[in-house]
């Protein structure tokens, strides 16, 4: 396992980004209608918590596939995250939701910076990531309520090439190529797609190959 990964993410994380996977490999094509690096005034801010830990040797991300009848992205896998709440800034929100989603945990977890904001036009959300590191693998309590099933999925997957792919979807009428990371039954598309290529983006800037 690179044990020097969160120290090396702290260094590039605070560093200009290469933005939300605008004209990527992750991005849906075509873009259409899309603003994934715009949003407008009355976009309602949230935010997610991609959590990297230890586990068989490798650092890992736990995902969470959503129950179908949540009204916002029900059934899709996603980053645990939620509505930032008056008052409170994106990380918080994004330590807080982690906890509500996941029940807390005991291992003190390191925020090692943010990712590159992202609107979502079919929930006119506007998504502030942000990555962090824990020593250990947290006792993970998934609440039933929020979350369906946990994912607990290698980072190496991600950076494999042979796992992203694309299928065809269809938003107000209009066909469209949605790439996404497979973890099968599972495809991981959408926000939380370009979010995660964009960590695998700076991981590739890195040379890091080894997890």
């Amino acid at each position: 396992m690179n044990a020097e990964l969160p120290d090396r993410l702290v260094d590039r994380l605070a560093k200009p980004l290469p933005g939300p996977m605008i004209d990527s490999r992750f991005e849906p094509r075509p873009r259409l209608w899309r603003h994934y690096h715009w949003s407008p005034p009355d976009a309602k801010p949230a935010a997610v918590l991609l959590l990297l830990y230890p586990h068989h040797g490798q650092w890992h991300v736990p995902l969470t596939l959503r129950p179908e009848y949540l009204p916002a992205h029900g059934g899709q896998v996603s980053l645990p995250g939620g509505a930032v709440d008056p008052g409170e800034t994106s990380r918080e929100a994004a330590l807080r939701e982690f906890h509500e989603e996941l029940g807390p945990v005991e291992e003190p977890i390191r925020v090692l910076g943010p990712l590159s904001p992202i609107y979502v036009h079919a929930s006119n959300y506007r998504i502030e990531p942000w990555v962090a590191a824990a020593q250990r693998r947290p006792e993970m309590k998934p609440n039933p309520t929020e979350v369906a099933e946990l994912l607990e999925i290698p980072l190496q997957h991600f950076l494999d090439p042979a796992n992203l792919g694309s299928h065809r979807r269809e938003f107000q009428n209009v066909a469209y190529e949605a790439p996404h990371f497979s973890w099968p039954p599972h495809r991981i598309w959408g926000a939380t797609c370009m979010i995660l290529g964009e960590l695998v983006t700076v991981l590739e800037e890195l040379g890091i190959r080894e997890l």
